[in-house]
């Protein structure tokens, strides 16, 4: 699957590519043969508990990341502020071509273009930019998807140890523990219903919002 192709994985904030792609990303991290970058726009600092370090959703993305193959030397996360995206839109840009121009990604993986939020948005539109000339899926969070219904294009088969990969990278997030999407029962009824539409036993559902076959 998408052999040799490097991989960068965009996650406006830290969790969200866990959630959209997590199995996804333990089978590529296992059996593609290519490097995976995981860039996270921001740490999500304001929506921290009261009491926490600054830094927890940093350090818990790194673990997060670690747990699904990805090493800790290719895991950048930057600090636009939650909801803020919007003002930075030039800024995050010049940040995705620097990316494009030092890691030539084969591949990108960010939101799919129905998830309402704000952020979400602002780094799918810049990235359909900054890549044009690359593949681009966009993967699903459906609690964000409600203006627009995410119609699935590309199943990716995962295995039972895929899916309990990406339920211990989200374990990791403690400090969103309490999140309703964070419950295994949500990961594992997802990979059913996408499984069962593609005839698959487990899968992982994209947008195909651009595809580049050399």
């Amino acid at each position: 699957m998408l052999h040799g192709k490097d991989i960068l994985v965009l996650s406006p904030h830290t969790d969200d590519v866990e959630l959209g792609c997590g199995g996804t990303l333990a089978r590529l991290a296992e059996d593609n043969g290519a490097r995976l970058l995981y860039l996270a726009l921001s740490s999500a600092e304001e929506s921290l508990g009261e009491g926490l370090p600054r830094n927890t959703l940093v350090q818990e993305a790194l673990l997060a990341a670690a747990s699904l193959g990805i090493p800790k030397s290719d895991v950048c996360v930057k600090s636009y502020r939650v909801r803020r995206f919007a003002q930075f839109r030039q800024e995050i840009l010049e940040e995705l071509v620097r990316v494009r121009h030092r890691f030539q990604p084969g591949l990108v993986l960010t939101p799919s273009r129905c998830d309402m939020h704000q952020d979400h948005r602002v780094v799918t539109e810049e990235a359909l930019r900054a890549f044009k000339h690359t593949s681009i899926l966009g993967y699903e969070l459906p609690w964000n998807e409600i203006d627009k219904p995410f119609m699935p294009q590309l199943y990716i088969a995962l295995s039972r140890r895929h899916l309990e990969r990406k339920i211990t990278a989200l374990k990791r997030y403690k400090s969103q523990a309490e999140r309703p999407y964070m419950d295994p029962d949500f990961t594992w009824g997802l990979a059913k219903l996408r499984g069962i539409q593609s005839g698959l036993r487990y899968a992982e559902a994209f947008e195909v919002m651009r595809w580049v076959m050399p």
